[in-house]
């Protein structure tokens, strides 16, 4: 079996006209023949695909597309959209009801939401000649996961995903998690965030691909399983001058008596996206494979963790102007409460706010 497996999606105004004009080419510069060379193509639908306007209370984008979006990117080659992330609920739960008929209409498979967070933890079960895998979505605490009587997508959770992943692995010969995760533009995982990939891969999870970043990060190899942690974008342009964005990889994996993934660098047009040739792929491989070493030097990963922590003036002022009654009004006051939900957040916090203890003062 081969599945292709790729990153954030979004339709921005810099596709709009490729996607209106349902220009595959345009969108992504022969990407679609990878995309289509596997026996099923996933990816990440990061937005609500809707007519409707009636967004929720948020921080930070409220991103959505067109319901015809959907046919598009069927016809790019993908099977299936998982919705398990921060922005498909933007547009509240009849958007994203939308979305997934909008996307079931298109002839592929939404996965990764349901009908309350227990609902949503139903695993995608693929199967080919005669190989069965299972796919997990899980999406961190950040305004669209469902809750014990609301629509959304399938939250994280330290236990009940690792029994959803055994639970998928008793199903299935391979399990595959898609974690919408992790501190955007951080090239590195948080401690915590390693710490509960490297728990998704003993709980019997096979490859562990983490997004969200919009950044290619670093991966490893732990106890056999693959973990990538930060697959960049795949296609979501925007304006931002910012060269993260500016690149992503696509994970090919081949599933055997072995699961090997191969990872293809894609970049940036003014249209859309394209793979990446000769020497800037070249350079994008080079960069994961010196972030990936530097992470399996402890000490070198947790100080370029800190040092970006330490450089994001947002965590301090969160905490300075928690509940008070300042300019901003509602929207400052929600930045804490939003930093404590989340946990890419509250990572975070925990490296810019160590206790006594974290930092060795007890005198033991």
């Amino acid at each position: 079996m081969k599945l292709i497996l790729c990153g954030d999606i979004c339709p921005t105004e810099l596709t709009r006209p490729a996607f209106d004009a349902g220009d595959v080419a345009a969108l992504l510069g022969g990407a679609e023949d990878i995309i289509k060379s596997g026996d099923f193509a996933l990816a990440n639908l990061e937005c609500a695909l809707t007519d409707g306007d009636k967004a929720i209370r948020k921080l930070g984008a409220l991103l959505k597309g067109r319901p015809q979006d959907a046919a598009v990117l069927a016809g790019c080659g993908f099977t299936h959209m998982g919705l398990s992330n921060n922005h498909t609920l933007d547009y509240g739960v009849a958007g994203m009801r939308d979305t997934v008929r909008s996307v079931q209409e298109a002839g592929m498979i939404p996965f990764g939401f349901g009908e309350n967070d227990q609902d949503s933890r139903k695993t995608l079960f693929l199967e080919k000649d005669g190989l069965r895998v299972g796919i997990v979505a899980v999406c961190e605490h950040e305004y669209t996961y469902a809750l014990r009587d609301q629509f959304g997508a399938n939250p994280f959770d330290p236990f009940d995903t690792m029994e959803d992943i055994a639970l998928a692995k008793a199903q299935a010969d391979r399990v595959i998690v898609m974690y919408h995760g992790g501190k955007e533009h951080s090239v590195y995982p948080s401690p915590r965030l390693r710490k509960a990939c490297r728990a998704m891969i003993r709980a019997g999870a096979d490859v562990v691909l983490t997004q969200h970043s919009h950044c290619i990060g670093c991966r490893e190899t732990y106890r056999g399983g693959e973990i990538l942690y930060g697959q960049g974008n795949f296609l979501f342009l925007d304006a931002l001058d910012n060269p993260q964005w500016r690149s992503g990889l696509i994970a090919v994996a081949e599933i055997n008596e072995a699961v090997t993934v191969e990872y293809v660098p894609v970049v940036v047009t003014e249209t859309g996206v394209r793979p990446a040739q000769g020497g800037e792929k070249d350079a994008l491989l080079n960069q994961l494979a010196r972030c990936s070493e530097v992470l399996q030097d402890e000490d070198a990963w947790l100080a370029e963790w800190e040092a970006f922590c330490r450089a994001i003036p947002d965590y301090v002022n969160a905490v300075k102007y928690a509940y008070q009654d300042v300019e901003e009004g509602e929207r400052c006051s929600q930045v804490f409460p939003h930093y404590l939900d989340c946990e890419a957040h509250t990572d975070v916090w925990h490296t810019v706010y160590p206790s006594w203890h974290g930092e060795k003062t007890s005198g033991a």
